[in-house]
């Protein structure tokens, strides 16, 4: 699912779908629902449609897709809007590498406001660079 979720947010939400993802990186206009928002209806579709019809088909791999992309769903809630945006105060403070890292690779992605020349679009698997960093930023 996180090669499929970077294949999306590089080539569809900072492509064609950027009218809906743009207000995500323009923190200009504080609400708390975004347009961006909608992606989670747009990405939920799919799972619930593959564990209806793969339960309706007695448990056929279609059910395994959608049980995956709702648990990929699930770890995106958590750890994109409640850890690094922190829209619930959960999980502020942490000590965790991987989780600096993580908020880092997402931070840099950020600091592109317009839909080209991005980078770090993943959410669980970012680059080493960024666990470089959180490692050097722990031993100060």
């Amino acid at each position: 699912m996180e090669c499929v979720a970077w294949l999306v947010h590089k080539y569809i939400m900072h492509g064609f779908a950027w009218f809906l993802h743009r207000d995500h990186h323009n923190k200009k206009i504080e609400r708390f629902f975004e347009r961006n928002d909608y992606f989670f209806i747009i990405f939920a579709l799919p799972g619930i449609t593959g564990l209806a019809i793969g339960m309706y088909l007695d448990y056929n791999f279609l059910y395994w897709i959608g049980l995956g992309i709702t648990f990929y769903g699930a770890a995106y809630f958590l750890v994109h809007d409640v850890f690094i945006h922190q829209r619930f105060d959960f999980f502020r403070n942490t000590d965790s590498v991987y989780l600096r890292a993580i908020r880092k690779a997402h931070k840099v992605h950020h600091k592109h406001l317009g839909k080209e020349d991005g980078e770090s679009f993943g959410m669980l698997w970012v680059s080493f660079k960024y666990f470089k960093e959180a490692i050097h930023s722990k031993t100060k």
